[in-house]
């Protein structure tokens, strides 16, 4: 029983990392995002009182820190019926390494991915 348990685990953890990867590749195809470096997705809904603050923390850890290999933070924002979007944007416009997503966009970014990569063999081949 431990075996199929830890099978199915492993199994959904190896899914969640393809998923992220898909993600990734897509919004680098698709956004004027830099290629390389590590980037954040943060998925939120309805996080009005909490999402400056958080955004903020993470941003002056990423831009004072040590951190020079981060590229971008990514937030996803999955039908807030708040203001947590509005915040998110208006913050993307003072940071250029914060971009703002809705979940349909995601959405589409792991349902298109064969596209992406159709799309990232031809820009390799043309570097």
């Amino acid at each position: 029983m431990e075996f199929i348990l830890n099978t199915i685990f492993w199994t959904l953890a190896l899914y969640g990392l393809f998923e992220i990867i898909k993600t990734i590749i897509y919004i680098t195809a698709y956004t004027k995002m830099q290629s390389d470096g590590i980037y954040i997705i943060i998925a939120v809904k309805n996080q009005e009182e909490k999402i400056e603050g958080f955004l903020r923390s993470i941003l002056f850890k990423i831009l004072y820190g040590k951190e020079d290999y981060l590229k971008n933070v990514i937030v996803a924002d999955l039908k807030s019926t708040d203001k947590t979007k509005e915040i998110a944007k208006k913050l993307s416009k003072e940071y250029d390494c914060l971009k703002v997503l809705n979940w349909r966009e995601c959405k589409d970014i792991i349902d298109n991915i064969d596209d992406v990569n159709n799309e990232l063999h031809k820009i390799q081949k043309n570097t």
